[in-house]
């Protein structure tokens, strides 16, 4: 690793401040390494888990939740991508605390519990869904990163170090601008730092040329300019953990009362009550949903509250209580929305998804994630559950292009089981976005839209399989193929990712139709006796 020594107080440039508790250094700090060895970095992704994501039900009339296997074909086709393992700093595992998506590449924070200062940033490259890679990695071995955020060319990082292991600087909260080039961070020419009142910074946001800075306990919020990171406002509160911008509205939680919806002078607007116990330095957000606030609030769930008036409207419960997870670690650490779904981080109790109903929110299920979800962030067809020691976990959400659904329109929304099962001398046509159990085909079948399999798909003699859109079988950990049997056909046009074998029985056809279509088989490509394979394809593993 290449290592910047940092407090080289003695050269550090000061720049002139509009805050006299602001203290803004043009200059590296100290135990800021940098990791060069490339291996490292390559190993960091772990595909183990990758495929098809199950998701734990709600059944509405007995209350239990369940995986329902054998029941109606469950929305929201979600796959694991892969995990970005948390990196270990001379024998201690960070723990991934905030994660933000920008193009092609989304950007991981990392801290450390209790009173060690050790953190880090990760780069990841997710263009290609099939192999994100981690590009570039910085550990900071005397400060925790809670919050991170990227803007043109730069990542802005919000933490907390030991204050009393500096001559000069008093605070413990900080921000800091690091260069980054094409997912590499670059600190060649120093970092820029400023700092700030509070125990620790919480979150970092920009709006336009501000940067906006939350510390909490006895902190602050403060306004700099983004380009020299020197203050140019600020407002105390009591106790800070995120914030969250519409417009020109900022909203700020404060564990010790509630919501305050600020302008841009930082001037308090608005105020919601909001009667829970917020826990100690625990990672709690909020975000802007609709004409609504949501906020995390612990063991409560999550509350939704009207933005202008602050009227309670609801709160979406934590869903399960699971058995051997102590109690603490059963509570609602963040929330985010992405076009009607809501994504809650309830820490031992998972990943939970609901969907805006309107009036109301309904509860869908437990997304089966590792570890202790304590993040999440969604941004277009993806989302990012930060785990803790298990790391950043990269979920694709799978949605139907719209262009894709206008084209099979005339097909119907399928509604039917989740082992679906089409007979000989049957043709069925549908279009939509599930979750199947199996799929076994005697007859013809087009399937339009996303679609995942948890288990085995059998296309028998001759039967007939088109499909046009996402189709996804299988996770690695738990293999299931795709057999096309004797004088059988399977035509494909988009994407097609299989968990396991795909096997191809004697006059069997696999066409692939367009220009465009991927075929990502992760276990082999059996040829048993004379088939007939047609059409253009990007082969992701070169298996045929």
């Amino acid at each position: 690793m290449n290592k910047v020594s940092l407090v080289a107080i003695a050269t550090m440039i000061l720049v002139a401040s509009c805050s006299d508790e602001t203290t803004v250094y043009n200059s590296p700090e100290e135990n800021v390494l940098l990791e060069d060895n490339q291996t490292i970095l390559d190993n960091s992704i772990s595909f183990e888990n990758s495929g098809v994501l199950d998701i734990f039900e709600l059944d509405k009339t007995t209350g239990k939740v369940s995986k329902n296997e054998d029941g109606t074909a469950g929305d929201y086709p979600l796959t694991l991508v892969g995990q970005v393992t948390s990196p270990s700093y001379r024998g201690t595992l960070l723990t991934a605390s905030h994660v933000d998506v920008e193009g092609d590449y989304a950007y991981i924070s990392y801290n450390t519990s209790g009173d060690t200062y050790l953190g880090g940033i990760d780069a990841v490259n997710i263009s290609d869904p099939n192999n994100p890679r981690v590009t570039s990695r910085l550990y900071y071995t005397n400060a925790d990163i809670n919050s991170i955020k990227y803007d043109n060319g730069y990542v802005y990082l919000a933490g907390g170090f030991d204050s009393e292991r500096s001559a000069t600087i008093e605070f413990n909260s900080f921000v800091g601008k690091v260069n980054v080039t094409n997912g590499r961070f670059d600190i060649s020419g120093g970092i820029t730092y400023g700092f700030q009142e509070g125990f620790n910074a919480t979150d970092v946001k920009i709006t336009g040329n501000t940067l906006l800075v939350t510390s909490g306990k006895d902190g602050v919020i403060t306004k700099y300019d983004k380009a020299t990171v020197t203050s140019t406002n600020e407002a105390a509160f009591a106790d800070l953990r995120a914030m969250a911008i519409n417009d020109n509205t900022i909203a700020v939680l404060d564990g010790s009362q509630g919501v305050n919806v600020l302008n841009q002078d930082l001037e308090v607007t608005a105020q919601i009550g909001i009667v829970s116990d917020f826990g100690d330095f625990a990672k709690r957000t909020l975000d802007f949903y609709e004409n609504n606030i949501i906020v995390s609030e612990g063991a409560k769930g999550a509350g939704v509250y009207e933005a202008g008036s602050g009227t309670l409207l609801e709160y979406i419960p934590i869903l399960i209580n699971p058995e051997g997870v102590d109690n603490s670690d059963v509570v609602t650490n963040a929330v985010a929305v992405n076009e009607g779904i809501v994504l809650m981080a309830n820490g031992g109790a998972g990943l939970c998804l609901s969907e805006d109903a309107g009036d109301n929110t309904d509860l869908v299920g437990i997304i089966a994630l590792d570890g202790s979800i304590n993040y999440v962030e969604t941004k277009g067809d993806y989302a990012f559950a930060a785990s803790g020691k298990s790391g950043l976990q990269i979920i694709k959400m799978n949605k139907p292009s719209t262009s894709l659904e206008a084209a099979c329109s005339a097909s119907p929304v399928y509604s039917g089981s989740s082992n679906l099962n089409v007979n000989s001398g049957e043709e069925l046509a549908y279009r939509g976005s599930k979750r199947f159990n199996s799929v076994n085909v005697d007859g013809g079948l087009l399937l339009c839209g996303s679609w995942t399999v948890r288990n085995a798909v059998n296309i028998n003699q001759s039967g007939s399989f088109e499909m046009n859109g996402t189709f996804v079988v299988g996770r690695n950990n738990r293999r299931r193929n795709v057999t096309v049997g004797k004088d059988a056909t399977f035509r494909v046009e988009g994407n097609l990712t299989i968990y396991g074998d795909l096997i191809l029985e004697d006059g069997a056809t696999l066409a692939f139709l367009g220009a465009n279509s991927v075929v990502n088989v992760l276990g082999d490509v059996v040829k048993n006796g004379d088939v007939q394979i047609t059409g253009s394809f990007d082969d992701v593993q070169n298996k045929f």
